[in-house]
């Protein structure tokens, strides 16, 4: 069998946590989680390049994300247009975001911030909305967005709003993402015994989680297959 054409050929689908590439699986779809920062990018890098043969669709960055416009609260949907970290800045597909956004009228297009590290105080997500007016943050839209630019292939990103910028990360919270993806329940539970006083937080930050989780199924379904990735995306 010879390659695959672009039209046929899968989305790359990228995300931080176990669950949202769960979210994400699909005909068509191929998933890559639970690395972070440079291991990330020579994961995608050797993915990118083992999928020439057959090809990638396009890079679709996919998940939750930490809120840093205050008037976002959890569970909602941001389509992005573009994705700047430090110095750097990218842009995303204005075909393929257009579409996500058709699919999708109640999201809310603008810019992602990119870090390398949980950004998890009110001080933090307020510096950071300062900067360049991102509306919110997390660890795989840069460097996925880099990789794509690297390979040519066409690059968006949808993320749902889990933890709203007026109220910080309990510790926990970041002590529980496991390095594979996953939550670490156990560390978690080692860690209340140690601090209960952490645990209205854990209990509010859930509630986020539910309803940003709620939100990203619904997104999901309503994209359909391919993350509504237009033909003359390809072009």
């Amino acid at each position: 069998m010879g390659p695959v054409s672009p039209a046929h050929a899968p989305v790359l689908a990228v995300s931080g946590m176990r669950f949202e590439a769960q979210i994400a699986a699909g005909p068509g779809i191929e998933t890559l989680y639970g690395r972070r920062d440079a291991a990330l990018a020579r994961a995608l890098d050797q993915g990118l390049k083992d999928g020439r043969a057959g090809g990638f669709a396009g890079v679709i960055s996919f998940g939750v994300a930490g809120g840093l416009d205050p008037t976002l609260p959890p569970g909602t949907v941001i389509v992005a247009t573009g994705v700047r970290a430090g110095a750097e800045s990218f842009r995303t597909d204005p075909f393929w975001s257009a579409a996500l956004r058709r699919a999708l009228p109640q999201a809310v297009p603008g810019l992602l911030a990119g870090a390398d590290t949980a950004v998890t105080t009110v001080a933090d997500k307020a510096a950071l909305h300062g900067l360049h007016g991102a509306l919110a943050v997390d660890m795989e839209s840069h460097i996925a967005a880099r990789a794509a630019q690297a390979h040519g292939l066409p690059f968006t990103a949808l993320r749902v709003v889990v933890d709203p910028a007026d109220r910080p990360v309990p510790p926990l919270a970041v002590a529980g993402m496991g390095a594979d993806g996953s939550t670490d329940i156990g560390a978690i539970i080692i860690g209340l015994l140690k601090a209960p006083h952490h645990l209205p937080g854990l209990l509010r930050l859930g509630q986020d989680a539910a309803a940003a989780r709620r939100a990203l199924q619904a997104a999901r379904r309503a994209l359909g297959e391919e993350f509504a990735l237009p033909a003359s995306a390809l072009a």
